[in-house]
């Protein structure tokens, strides 16, 4: 089934294109393969970027919206990514950046592509973990900037993840929830205070 993905705010993406635009942002930005492109530069694939920083006995916390990123394609291939942030004077350009997560999140979306069902995707950050995924949220007609993680919806690790966690496989967050609850609960050291 095809992804739904979300249009990213207007002003994000003018400020993305802005920043492609300007040989400055491009040569300083610690992005080789950016720098060394020989073809046009397109931002594609805009992603909401939450941030999960709390899990509770419940489950997941609320997520927050950090930003909006943008997948930057050469040719064939996404060769970085640019990320946008919320400001008080609205959505601005925030850095571009490459590594294994530009790489991850392509190849993620690939395979969410081949899923049956309909998703939104987004991305779904949890620092704790120094965890990011793919979320495929399946309530279509939710606002992307906002959302909790529902039971049902799907959670793709990105490579690299956390020792013990495969990447690129799909998982319930039902399924998923207890072992990452698991590993963010702080282990209490015999004879510390309760």
């Amino acid at each position: 089934m095809p992804l739904h993905i979300p249009p990213a705010p207007a002003p994000a993406l003018r400020s993305v294109l802005t920043a492609l635009g300007s040989p400055t942002a491009v040569r300083e930005a610690p992005t080789p393969a950016l720098r060394s492109a020989q073809e046009p530069a397109t931002p594609e694939l805009p992603l909401p970027v939450h941030v999960l920083e709390q899990f509770t006995p419940q489950g997941l916390s609320a997520t927050r919206l950090a930003g909006w990123r943008f997948l930057i394609r050469c040719g064939d291939r996404a060769v970085a990514a640019a990320e946008t942030r919320l400001t008080p004077d609205g959505w601005a350009f925030a850095h571009f950046f490459e590594g294994p997560y530009v790489a991850s999140t392509e190849r993620a979306l690939r395979q969410a592509e081949s899923l049956s069902g309909h998703y939104q995707p987004r991305l779904l950050s949890m620092p704790g973990l120094y965890m990011l995924t793919l979320w495929l949220h399946g309530d279509l007609s939710d606002d992307s900037a906002d959302g909790h993680p529902a039971a049902t919806d799907l959670l793709v690790p990105l490579a690299p993840a956390p020792p013990g966690i495969p990447s690129h496989v799909p998982h319930r967050v039902a399924d998923l929830l207890p072992v990452l609850t698991h590993r963010a609960t702080p282990v209490r050291l015999m004879g510390s205070p309760a």
